[in-house]
């Protein structure tokens, strides 16, 4: 059973600000925090496939933007790490990404990408 996560709970100050070092992902296998190293394994999904990720600074209304053609995908550098990691599981399942081509250990990965972004248009 490949392990799926999704947000389950983001602390909100008074302001309403989101709070990313309390961010918390929730799994069939238990909870984790958003960490750096979340973000590195879904970037190297786009690695694998030849997608260079870049942030920059920019007008996206989405918060990214995707260059199909030469297989780039930006995103906002703006965004905190719990955007990045968000808006990267929303991404990948509009790629075209063949999972047979992937490495194992990046194929599930890919798997468990595909399941978070199910479960956050459920």
């Amino acid at each position: 059973m490949p392990v799926s996560f999704h947000i389950c709970h983001v602390p909100v100050d008074k302001m309403g600000r989101q709070h990313a070092a309390n961010a918390v992902l929730c799994s069939n296998f238990g909870k984790m925090k958003f960490t750096q190293t979340t973000l590195d394994k879904i970037e190297r999904v786009l690695d694998e496939v030849g997608y260079i990720v870049r942030y920059e600074r920019g007008n996206f209304q989405s918060g990214y933007c995707i260059l199909e053609q030469k297989k780039v995908v930006v995103l906002n550098k703006f965004l905190p790490l719990e955007g990045r990691i968000s808006t990267l599981i929303d991404i990948i399942p509009q790629l075209k990404i063949t999972p047979e081509n992937l490495s194992p250990d990046v194929h599930r990965i890919y798997n468990e990408i595909l399941s978070a972004a199910h479960l956050s248009e459920s």
